[in-house]
């Protein structure tokens, strides 16, 4: 069992940053793949970013790639999601998500994840 908790939401304006955190209790995360969602109002839940559980390899939606960088912290049980050069539709609620598994899976996936966060809410204004 692991509880995620997500924090560092807020409201910006366009080509700031906001960096998020989801920390982890229950269980240490080294042994969880770890990935970002987001979902926009009136919008599905769609994938953001992963990191694998050694946090040596990283995956992005196209729309983020560049501007935003998962990392974890596995001593602070702890991961990241720095986004730069917000834009409005970054505009979401971001949850936090974990797996856990020793092998490979496909990161965009939500069904995939076994534990998930409550969520922290993103504004972008322009």
């Amino acid at each position: 069992q692991v509880q995620l908790v997500e924090s560092g939401g807020g409201l910006v304006q366009a080509g700031n940053s906001l960096r998020l955190s989801c920390a982890a209790s229950g269980r240490t995360l080294s042994s969880y793949a770890m990935g970002w969602f987001r979902q926009a109002p009136g919008k599905e839940r769609v994938f953001v970013a992963a990191i694998s559980r050694s946090g040596g390899q990283t995956y992005y939606v196209d729309s983020v790639r560049g501007r935003f960088t998962i990392s974890r912290d596995n001593a602070r049980n702890t991961v990241h999601l720095q986004m730069d050069s917000l834009k409005p539709e970054d505009t979401a609620v971001y949850f936090c998500a974990a797996k856990s598994t020793s092998y490979t899976f496909p990161y965009s996936r939500g069904n995939e994840y076994d534990y998930w966060g409550q969520g922290t809410q993103v504004t972008v204004s322009s």
